[in-house]
């Protein structure tokens, strides 16, 4: 690991010499010294990962090589800060105070050539000392694995990587579907990395296993779950499953009312699965709040443990059989491919190491896969023959896992282990770890990319090698958030712990191992531990913090880390802390690259934000801020603005999406990449030129535009070459939006429309590269099907208020990729038409609110691969023609899982499935009907 502190210092020590830093005479010299050292150094370091826990010298040899890596890296953000503290204060200066910041930046290049001095001398010392380790400088050592640019199946133990799950899958589900009308409760127990939650959550999310349970929840666990907690959370998911509003007192209520608040809702057939059960106790306390209702109700565990239970039935998992073993290894390595007849002897000895543990299987695999040749194959599994011995299961997975680690190139082994910053279970957003990575320079620029596309490659990357998995896609198929696996992320965070990566300041003071030195810090629910702290060095780069309980009102920085271990800061994520008030603070932080206020209170940005010169990302999403200062033009690093919030209201209505105003030209800021959401409507239109100089700008978002202004932004977006995803929304819903005349930018795969088309932008049906399009109030009077049916690549449509006709017709052959349609507020539509042929690939239909619609869709029956069909608020004429045995055309539908309708009722939403419509007049308590099911679309994007 002390490769990559190496290997990102020489990258600014080549800065520092190419340059033009005016250093004082010999300091060059030794910059260049220290750098060749390190260079000739990193041939040892390349192997140490795997060879450092055996050979204690070369240990503590390879943690003064990251001493002296980090202490240089702190010498030059040093440097760089006082440049920068130095020109805040040249602004706009007379000549004798010219005179004053020479003499000022003198005294930095002192300071510096002071400090690299130091460092030399300690670089000539672990020179003398560096330990002798037999073939390094060889060819082997030196050669590296490829990057994997392959987007093949990346879902860390998906069904389909786990050979033979039919047979316990189907094993559970008979003990759900059995006769027994008591309550049961399923543990299913084994090992970590066996695949236990892959196997709850395939039965959880059974088409059939959902039809039969009305109510089902699912909690994660985790070994500092806290019975309060988990007893809040079921609460809250069961109020959000019956769309009921979560009570405002949750928060003050004491465990046993919350147990009879959990059984109130349990009145009907549930299944509650607890994921990853670690203590009897815990189990104990939540059971009482899981009524025996006499109605086939299940509780499902996943636990590593077999003794939490003593009346449920186990449900135990075994290692993989050695045939089983191997058709998932194959698989894996050679892309479902059989296996080279000269590998099979090695492929053998490998999987013996594993043990038959899939996880282990799986993440091996990835390693392998980058290896052609017997030779390659032979020398990683001489590297960790000698290691894998005993019996120990648990500590053998974790030493192949860590070969997996070992193997990764330098810039991933950093990026994985800055997953170590988040807490167990904490979804990670895809956008906010590639930013992340880009604020702590992690991600080397590569020709032809911008640095968010080559992080994106780290991502898929990490993923195909089975080091993360997809937690939740977008309904165009992008990933959304990803985690790590348990036995990967204990194998991550014990290497961050060692390495000195990275410090996790939990509640419990007793749960945090506080360094010498922190780096990176990330605080979870209180940081009145780290205020303890008065023998921890702070020189922080990251600042995260996570679901605090403590107000941030009165909080300062300086305070919490030391008045100067915050000014070398370049990440400071605030995201959902109970913050009202914009630290002022923070602008004083002339290094940061990071900012992060989503979903806080805070309502205004200080003009004094122009002095963070090097900020990259400012993240306001979900903020109450409506206005940014003049000044934050003056941001010309900026490539991420994001402002705006949602009202979160049942129906989408025009004006529930607010951006942002700014009285300046934004033109200036020539490096935005993403900007969202700025209101045009102020001024003469000037803007609309402005946004033209933008041209690397990849996602546009645009409100309040007016229609005399829609041709000047069409001529600036012509401008923009890169862009792939654009929303524009008009001033009000019946403003004119007039963009056809405009040449569409080439990569356009996102298209977000709101406001009245006086006719179809005939530019949107070429498009080749569009997948998502969602088009609201533009109220035409042609159909617009025509023109996108052709599209090849569109996987989701919305349609809302677009159309006044009274028929839809999908053509034979059309929209080839779709897999979600939503229809809604179509008041005059009557009738639809699905021809055989079209939407072949449709596994989602939502219609909602269309009030004249008493028909089901002529040619349903042909979408094959439909999964679901969600109405919200539809005539019952239309239903009743689809209740089973009895409608008319029931027979249409019969071939789709699930089918649901929904009404809104109290201020929530009530919902049936078709078996259950009838009983919606009659159920007082409308439970046994309800059932889990998104809510209609906010048409966020």
């Amino acid at each position: 690991m002390a490769e990559s502190s190496v290997s990102f210092l020489l990258d600014k020590l080549s800065w520092l010499l190419e340059a033009e830093v005016n250093l004082q005479r010999g300091v060059r010299e030794d910059v260049e010294y220290i750098k060749d050292k390190l260079e000739h150094h990193k041939a040892i370091l390349m192997v140490a990962d795997s060879l450092e826990n055996k050979n204690h010298e070369l240990k503590e040899w390879v943690k003064s090589v990251r001493k002296i890596a980090e202490d240089m890296e702190d010498a030059i953000d040093e440097y760089d800060l006082r440049l920068v503290d130095h020109h805040q204060q040249g602004n706009n200066i007379c000549y004798f105070q010219e005179i004053c910041f020479y003499f000022k930046t003198m005294i930095a290049r002192h300071i510096i050539a002071s400090n690299i001095k130091g460092i030399k001398s300690k670089v000539e010392v672990i020179s003398h000392r560096r330990p002798n380790i037999s073939g390094v400088g060889s060819s082997s050592s030196k050669s590296r694995s490829p990057r994997l640019d392959s987007q093949g199946d990346a879902l860390l133990l998906e069904e389909a990587d786990l050979v033979g799950i039919e047979k316990p899958k189907k094993q559970l589900c008979d003990l759900l579907f059995n006769n027994e009308s008591k309550r049961e409760v399923i543990s299913i127990n084994g090992m970590g990395g066996l695949g236990k939650t892959t196997l709850a959550k395939q039965v959880y999310d059974d088409p059939e296993v959902k039809k039969h349970f009305k109510i089902h929840a699912w909690v994660n666990l985790s070994q500092s779950s806290k019975i309060e907690e988990l007893l809040k959370d079921l609460v809250q998911q069961l109020h959000i499953l019956i769309g009921k509003p979560v009570p405002e007192a949750i928060g003050m209520m004491k465990n046993d009312e919350l147990k009879r608040l959990i059984k109130n809702l349990l009145q009907s057939r549930y299944l509650i699965v607890l994921d990853d059960v670690w203590y009897v106790t815990l189990w104990n306390a939540v059971k009482l709040a899981l009524p025996n209702n006499n109605l086939g109700s299940r509780v499902i565990l996943t636990t590593r443990k077999t003794n939490i239970t003593e009346l449920g039935k186990d449900f135990h998992l075994e290692f993989l059989p050695e045939k089983e073993a191997q058709d998932l290894f194959f698989r894996k390595t050679f892309q479902g491919n059989s296996c080279p007849p000269d590998l099979k002897e090695v492929c053998l000895e490998i999987l013996q190491l594993c043990g038959g543990l899939p996880l282990a299987i799986v993440a091996i695999s990835g390693v392998m896969a980058t290896r052609k040749f017997e030779e390659e194959w032979k020398i990683v599994c001489r590297s960790i023959g000698s290691e894998i011995r005993g019996n120990d299961k648990l500590e053998d997975m974790k030493k192949v896992l860590s070969l997996s680690f070992n193997e990764l190139p330098y810039y991933l082994k950093s990026c994985l282990l800055y997953l170590s910053v988040f807490p167990e279970f904490h979804p990670i957003e895809h956008m906010r770890l590639i930013r992340l990575w880009i604020a702590e320079g992690f991600v080397n620029g590569e020709d032809g990319k911008t640095l968010e596309e080559v992080a994106d490659s780290y991502l898929k990357e990490l993923l195909n090698r089975s080091f993360l998995q997809v937690v939740e896609k977008t309904s165009d198929g992008r990933m959304k958030t990803c985690r790590m696996h348990d036995l990967l992320r204990e194998i991550v965070n014990l290497k961050s712990m060692d390495q000195n990566f990275a410090t996790i300041a939990r509640e419990d003071e007793q749960d945090t191992e506080w360094t010498e030195q922190v780096r990176r810090l990330s605080i979870i629910n209180s940081f009145h531990n780290v205020l303890k702290q008065n023998k921890t060095i702070f020189k922080l780069r990251s600042l995260l913090m996570f679901a605090l309980s403590d107000s941030l009102n009165h909080f300062s920085i300086r305070e919490l880390c030391s008045s100067t271990g915050v000014n070398l800061l370049r990440v400071l994520d605030l995201q959902d802390a109970p913050l009202e008030d914009f630290p002022a603070e923070i602008v004083d932080l002339y290094l940061l690259k990071y900012l992060s206020l989503k979903n806080t209170k805070v309502k205004s940005i200080p003009c004094s934000i122009k002095k963070l010169k090097y900020l990259e990302t400012l993240d306001l999403k979900h903020t109450y801020v409506t206005e940014l200062p003049a000044e934050i033009v003056e941001l010309e690093r900026l490539r991420h603005l994001l402002v705006y919030r949602y009202d979160i209201v049942s129906y989408a209505h025009f004006h529930a999406k607010h951006g942002f105003k700014v009285a300046a030209p934004i033109g200036n800021m020539q490096s935005l990449q993403k900007l969202c959401y700025i209101e045009v409507d102020q001024g003469s239109g000037a803007i609309m030129v402005e946004l033209g100089k933008l041209t690397q700008l990849r996602r546009l978002g645009i409100q309040k535009l007016r229609k005399e202004d829609g041709p000047t932004l069409c001529s600036s977006i012509e401008k923009m070459i890169h862009l792939r995803s654009v929303s524009i929304s008009t001033i009000t819903e019946d403003e004119i939006l007039d963009i056809h005349a405009i040449k569409p930018p080439r990569y356009l795969k996102q298209l977000y429309l709101s406001g009245c088309l006086e006719k179809f932008p005939q530019w949107i049906k070429s498009c080749n590269n569009l997948v998502r399009v969602f088009l609201k109030w533009s109220r035409l009077k042609e159909d617009p099907l025509v023109y996108l049916q052709g599209l090849p690549n569109l996987r989701h449509l919305e349609f809302l208020q677009v159309y006044v006709g009274e028929t839809l017709c999908f053509k034979a052959a059309g929209f080839p990729s779709l897999k979600v349609l939503g229809l809604d507020d179509l008041e005059v539509l009557k009738s639809i038409t699905i021809e055989k042929g079209a939407m072949q690939g449709l596994k989602k239909l939502i219609i909602q609110r269309c009030g004249s619609f008493k028909n089901v869709p002529l040619g349903i029956e042909h979408l094959t691969k439909l999964k679901s069909i969600e109405f919200f608020d539809m005539p019952d004429e239309l239903l009743m023609k689809l209740r089973p045995n009895v409608g008319r055309d029931f027979w249409r539908v019969q071939h789709v899982p699930t089918v649901y309708t929904s009404y809104r009722r109290d201020g929530g939403w009530d919902v049936y499935s078709l078996e259950t419509f009838g009983e919606r007049e009659t159920d007082s308590n409308h439970s046994s009907a309800k059932r889990s099911l998104e809510l209609p679309t906010l048409w966020k994007v």
